[in-house]
């Protein structure tokens, strides 16, 4: 498809500087399977499951993964991508051209070498630091990856220490937070436990290429940056038994839904999984595990917007997207919710 049917117009204004507060009072527009439009708060989600259901959630944690420092006389700003080892991380520079193989970047005192360059012009980092002292070191120097659409227009402070970090964060390695699952709160849980709904989690750790633009004209020719993402034997049999006694899966963002989908067989069987995934879903996919999906609202031409299209369909993304922007809902991710079912044939 062409990248420009999955445009849209939106208004600087409309985008989340700072989250609702508190977290589960965001807004929360609802769009059934039937193409009907709902207008709730996201402390409503209770209402649209059973306890037949089951969550599945994101535990990554999000670094301090944006470094700013010098090469000679020359200032450098990196942003972590993806980690290859406990002290080598592929890397955003910004300029990307002042980072040459073998250079020596030093960020306040944290020092690095460039070991490679890939083939989008990322950068391969290796840390002068011991494995065990790299999250300190990142804790010390580093800042909390704010995605670029907040960062231009505002600095992080120190209440993003906590709005950009799930409460249920648990497994270091994500460099942009998985926003869906910011807006719950220990009364939204409780709700859902009420209600008798099972929840589990997976990892995905994000990787900044989430923010990169799609390049190209056709989505055919686009390439997903990979993501590292495990979901281990005792989660998949809990998704594959309660799929088995006609519960539904609800994933909380559309991190959880890739790397769901990508374990799931032709058959929706979700097996283990545990590795790299660059799953790219655009219309015409045919999903296999998720069946409601609970998203913030996303940039447009976005792989995200294509994979919400491609799950609650095209022309009904379009329409919602329109809606939540004459209705005032706020977008990305400090922003507003939606609870989107499947689309039938999706």
């Amino acid at each position: 498809m062409n990248v420009n049917d999955f445009d849209f117009d939106l208004p600087k204004e409309a985008i989340a500087l700072r989250p609702a507060r508190p977290r589960d009072s965001a807004r929360m527009l609802v769009l059934d399977n039937a193409g009907n439009i709902a207008h709730k708060s996201v402390l409503d989600l209770a209402g649209y499951l059973t306890a037949d259901d089951i969550i599945v959630f994101n535990d990554t944690r999000v670094i301090p993964g944006r470094l700013t420092g010098k090469r000679c006389e020359a200032k450098i700003e990196i942003t972590l991508h993806k980690r290859n080892s406990a002290t080598e991380w592929q890397v955003f520079a910004k300029p990307a051209k002042k980072c040459r193989i073998h250079d020596e970047l030093d960020f306040n005192g944290l020092k690095a070498t460039v070991t490679a360059i890939g083939e989008a012009g990322e950068r391969t980092l290796k840390f002068i630091v011991e494995d065990d002292a790299m999250t300190n070191a990142l804790e010390q120097h580093g800042t909390m990856p704010l995605p670029p659409y907040i960062a231009a227009q505002r600095a992080v402070d120190t209440d993003d220490d906590n709005d950009y970090q799930t409460v249920y964060a648990e497994k270091d390695g994500a460099v942009a937070a998985p926003t869906a699952g910011l807006h719950f709160t220990d009364t939204l849980f409780r709700t859902l436990n009420e209600k008798g709904v099972k929840r589990t989690t997976v990892t995905l750790h994000v990787g900044a290429g989430t923010f990169l633009p799609v390049k190209v004209d056709d989505t055919k020719d686009h390439k997903m940056h990979s993501e590292w993402g495990e979901i281990t034997p005792e989660t998949a049999a809990l998704l594959n038994e309660t799929k088995a006694k006609g519960g539904r899966i609800i994933s909380v963002g559309t991190t959880s839904m890739r790397l769901l989908e990508s374990a799931a067989d032709e058959n929706g069987i979700i097996h283990p999984f545990k590795g790299d995934t660059d799953i790219f879903i655009t219309p015409g996919y045919s999903f296999r595990a998720v069946d409601i999906l609970m998203t913030n609202f996303h940039l447009p031409k976005s792989t995200l917007f294509m994979l919400v299209s491609a799950f609650a369909g095209f022309d009904e993304m379009h329409r919602v997207y329109d809606t939540a922007i004459k209705d005032g809902y706020r977008f990305y991710s400090y922003g507003d919710s939606s609870l989107l079912f499947k689309k039938k044939g999706a």
